[in-house]
């Protein structure tokens, strides 16, 4: 089964966040093998010195990379390619076709250091907005579904 890991730096800390999480990710086990790692958010202080900014998020891409292994990377981030959600299916479909797995990057509230971008086989937008890194995982959870239904020929997406 195709293996899909969700790397996303910070906790869900809200009960309806993971409630809504984990309602997608029983979805998805229809259709790929889900798993999240999450990677600890680099403490800042209040009023953060973009050195520290850049230090921390060094830190936290060495972690992910770490972990990441040779898995392609989806590095979510505001400057990437925005994609509809049937042209998010087809990327899916090739991704599953070319190897075994896939992984989506969500940063924290800084973003993504470069050197995981840079390592991206495709940087994605999904919205010039922003959104809270803990909602957009549940987001994405609902996006990665709404793309394997579409593969599928499933009604979800109309």
């Amino acid at each position: 089964m195709f293996s899909v890991t969700i790397f996303a730096v910070g906790k869900l800390k809200e009960p309806w966040l993971r409630e809504g999480f984990s309602e997608y990710r029983k979805r998805l086990s229809a259709y790929c093998d889900l798993s999240v790692v999450e990677i600890p958010e680099h403490r800042l202080p209040e009023a953060p010195s973009p050195a520290q900014i850049q230090k921390g998020l060094e830190e936290e891409g060495r972690a992910i990379l770490d972990r990441a292994g040779k898995a392609p990377l989806v590095a979510l981030c505001i400057e990437g390619k925005t994609l509809s959600s049937p042209d998010l299916a087809r990327f899916l479909g090739e991704r599953q076709q070319a190897g075994s797995s896939l992984a989506f990057v969500i940063g924290g509230s800084f973003g993504l250091a470069g050197q995981v971008k840079d390592q991206a086989v495709l940087r994605l937008s999904v919205s010039p907005m922003t959104f809270p890194h803990q909602l957009f995982r549940v987001m994405l959870a609902e996006q990665l579904y709404r793309g394997f239904s579409i593969l599928s020929g499933g009604k979800y997406h109309k």
